[in-house]
């Protein structure tokens, strides 16, 4: 498994594109974590930005402990995504106040598995945690149950990240691609 080295020298690229990881953490029995974002509706995986100057591995375990409350130790790396993946945002989500345009993100996509409880998650960290609510889902259930601007990005990611996909359920069959 390679993982880009490199730390991001700025945070939007020339093409305007955010650097962003993306985490995929899978219980023991091969569900996935899915989080309701605090006082919204929407439900995602754990996500968020590089920081100039951060390299991209460094940037998904400091996103993992401020996002559901998971320290380095606590997850095995599985897999990640080869390159960036792309998404625009709709017109609507884009900042306008903004000096530097941002018309979406590029993700690194990192495939986590759980090494303790359930109790391992901890959203009580921050003054304003991201998520307000969380359940294990089935690996493909996101695809269809992000906001629908994601779905594309999902779909890709989820393909590319189930080669990696271990399980300790005997009786875990691995589920055809849906969508």
């Amino acid at each position: 498994m390679s993982i880009p080295n490199s730390a991001i020298i700025h945070g939007i690229d020339k093409s305007g594109f955010r650097a962003n990881v993306g985490m995929v953490i899978c219980g023991a029995d091969g569900r996935v974590f899915w989080g309701r974002r605090s006082g919204q509706s929407g439900w995602q995986f754990p996500q968020g930005g590089v920081n100039p100057g951060e390299k991209p591995i460094d940037a998904m375990y400091r996103e993992l402990q401020e996002e559901v409350g998971l320290e380095q130790d606590q997850v095995e790396l599985l897999g990640i995504t080869r390159r960036w993946l792309r998404y625009r945002l709709p017109e609507r989500f884009r900042r306008r106040n903004s000096d530097v345009k941002c018309i979406g993100q590029k993700q690194l996509w990192f495939l986590l598995k759980l090494n303790g409880p359930d109790s391992s998650f901890r959203f009580d960290q921050f003054e304003h945690p991201e998520f307000d609510q969380w359940r294990w889902v089935d690996y493909w259930y996101p695809i269809n149950h992000v906001i629908y601007f994601k779905r594309n990005i999902y779909k890709r990611a989820l393909r590319e990240l189930n080669k990696f996909r271990i399980t300790d359920d005997p009786n875990f069959g691995n589920s055809a691609q849906r969508s």
